[in-house]
């Protein structure tokens, strides 16, 4: 006895579809997240690539108000590595009179923050990879014991144990299992890609950050005022 997809899918019970449905869905999340976090990573190292390279001259010739306009044009306005430039250059000059902290120790504060917050928001979606890569397998794994139940009610309701009676309800279970494993791989590897992306990503970021406070304490409020 053959047992095609469609087949299969008519003898699930409820119970089965929704499991069903439900990693599919999960799946379809997760490349989603994946793709759009992926083209947000790939925009946000072209544009701060580029908006190093125009803003490295004008540190050069310590143009602070050039710098700023530049990370406050509509070209880099939403660039990572533009707005941490303008949220240190604006604690700089915001705190240039305040002789307790000093203007370089306030930058480094407000870029520390920033830091955290400009992390956050590129790795904002990663919960869904995470989650998935975690439960799909155990989701599967219900979707399983759902289709040996099925099998045990088609050997309870023919009367014996021939394998016609439970190849319907052993073929689903073997389905969803490897729906689930195969959702759980593919939001793993995505996972584990990205973080590692991000991570590098981040510390680019860190160092950008500390090359801006070294410039800050060079400049010594000279052309920043």
């Amino acid at each position: 006895m053959e047992l095609s997809l469609l087949e299969i899918w008519e003898s699930m019970g409820f119970l089965a579809r929704a499991v069903a449905l439900g990693l599919v869905g999960m799946g379809f999340a997760s490349l989603v997240v994946g793709i759009e976090r992926m083209l947000v990573m790939k925009r946000a190292r072209r544009l701060s690539d580029a908006f190093a390279g125009k803003v490295r001259p004008l540190m050069e010739d310590r143009d602070v108000p050039t710098m700023l306009d530049l990370s406050r044009g509509a070209e880099f306005e939403k660039a990572p590595l533009a707005r941490l430039v303008r949220y240190g250059l604006l604690a700089y000059q915001a705190s240039i009179d305040d002789p307790a902290v000093g203007p370089v120790e306030m930058a480094r504060r407000e870029l520390t923050r920033k830091l955290e917050l400009l992390d956050a928001e590129s790795r904002r979606g990663m919960g869904i990879l995470a989650s998935t890569g975690s439960t799909a397998p155990f989701i599967g794994l219900f979707g399983t014991v759902i289709g040996i139940i099925t099998a045990f009610q088609g050997i309870a309701a023919s009367g014996g144990g021939g394998i016609a009676a439970v190849s319907a309800g052993i073929a689903e279970a073997l389905i969803v299992t490897a729906v689930g494993l195969a959702v759980a791989i593919a939001a793993v590897l995505t996972f584990n890609y990205l973080t590692a992306r991000f991570d590098s990503f981040a510390m680019s970021m860190q160092h950008a950050a500390s090359e801006l406070v070294d410039y800050l304490e060079g400049a010594g409020g000279r052309s920043a005022q």
